[in-house]
């Protein structure tokens, strides 16, 4: 197979994946089914996803609606009766707190007959920054940046933050009340947790003040003080928990996850087996330190290449991290793919591409690249040292300087990393 075979290959998975968890395709089942209520439909929502969900319904459902949803800068839609509001991601901005609070507001002193519907995608965390009470959004930026380069998973993040919100962990739909809340999620997140992604704002959760201090001491942060005042204000009981599953206040909610991370692997993988590809399918809730499982995938690589006889796809989700130690332009893909290049080492049958489906790899506008058999030799002939960049978290200065970045412009939908690898038999 030739390169630009390859890469086209690659990128075909890619786009099929992509293609999968479009919400105007993902919800159109669900918009269909969804009877109008006596009384009004509040349609609100956040999330990378978020505007392109809140377009499907207005496209797709013909009843009166009214609403607003707030996602990343440069991936609104254009909706005629939802607003849509633009904000920071991965730091919240006093935009995205300011729509947060309104969003709120929206779903106040709303009755039985009311229907609220919630559009949620990965992203919404940080675009739903309303501080709880004692708190500011300066508090909680500080403490994003330093959750971001902390190492720790987010499972660990959101546990965080849903005790430092006025909206997040279930907050949203018990403001909501009586009204029923039906909230349509785009999973993002390992185990495709409700109350993990974007913070479950109108999800039950089962984690405590007590948990959100074990992430920090874990992760050695020090917060600021007024943070550390609310969560052991919590812990002490002076504050109220998150509602838990079993509380009554929580009875007329509905959750439905209507994309997922493993159906879009599962329509990449259709595509490799309609090329004449093998499949070998690792999961799609594949977690830990993004340049160990590079390497650990190489190697899985480089143990089927002796016995392929037909071209093979080796396919995984999931959300790695990355431990910030160096000042590069790192990603969690590009650092994965860096940590895979350094280990297959110039092997002849190796490509691999890993990119995360919103478009943004980290805090560039990259979604992430393509490594191919001669990466690091193109790099040494440059005068760049993979190992070097690789401990600097380089990765996007590494494959951008090979040409080999991804970039996709924002996908409006989200269903975490994808990541390829292609063996080619000789």
């Amino acid at each position: 197979m030739k390169d630009a075979d390859a890469r086209a290959l690659l990128r075909d998975l890619f786009d099929a994946a992509l293609a999968a968890a479009r919400p105007a395709t993902c919800l159109a089942p669900y918009i269909a089914k969804l009877a109008p209520p006596k009384g009004r439909t509040i349609v609100i929502g956040a999330g990378k996803a978020s505007a392109a969900m809140a377009r499907a319904v207005e496209d797709q459902w013909p009843h009166p609606l009214e609403g607003l949803v707030v996602t990343r800068y440069g991936y609104g839609e254009t909706c005629k009766r939802i607003e849509i509001v633009e904000a920071a991601h991965p730091v919240p901005d006093e935009k995205g707190r300011a729509a947060a609070g309104r969003i709120l507001e929206k779903v106040k002193g709303l009755s039985a007959d009311d229907l609220v519907l919630c559009l949620i995608s990965g992203g919404a965390s940080s675009l739903l920054a309303l501080p709880a009470p004692g708190l500011s959004l300066a508090d909680k930026q500080e403490l994003n940046r330093a959750l971001l380069k902390s190492g720790a998973n987010i499972v660990e993040m959101n546990t965080v933050r849903k005790h430092l919100s006025a909206i997040k962990g279930g907050r949203l739909a018990i403001a909501a009340q009586p009204a029923r809340v039906l909230s349509w999620l785009i999973s993002d997140v390992p185990n495709d947790d409700p109350g993990v992604i974007g913070s479950g704002p109108t999800v039950a959760d089962r984690t405590t003040f007590a948990d959100a201090l074990a992430v920090l001491a874990k992760y050695r942060i020090d917060p600021p003080a007024s943070v550390r005042t609310h969560l052991e204000s919590g812990l002490a009981g002076k504050i109220e928990e998150t509602p838990k599953p079993a509380d009554p206040r929580l009875k007329r909610v509905e959750t439905v996850i209507v994309a997922t991370p493993k159906q879009s692997l599962d329509a990449a993988a259709a595509v490799a087996r309609s090329r004449g590809c093998v499949v070998v399918m690792l999961g799609d809730n594949l977690e830990g330190e993004a340049r160990e499982l590079g390497a650990a995938h190489a190697r899985r690589a480089l143990d089927l290449v002796a016995g392929a006889k037909k071209p093979t796809v080796i396919l995984s989700g999931g959300e790695t991290t990355v431990t910030v130690r160096g000042k590069g332009r790192g990603g969690r893909n590009v650092e994965y793919l860096l940590g895979k290049a350094i280990e297959a080492d110039g092997s002849p049958q190796i490509w691999g591409l890993a990119a995360d489906t919103d478009g943004v790899d980290g805090a560039e506008e990259i979604a992430g690249a393509i490594f191919t058999p001669d990466s690091l030799a193109r790099a040494l002939a440059k005068g760049h040292d993979p190992k070097a960049m690789l401990h600097d978290n380089d990765g996007h200065s590494f494959f951008e300087s090979l040409g080999d970045s991804l970039i996709t412009g924002p996908t409006r939908t989200n269903v975490n990393d994808f990541r390829a690898t292609l063996i080619v038999p000789h």
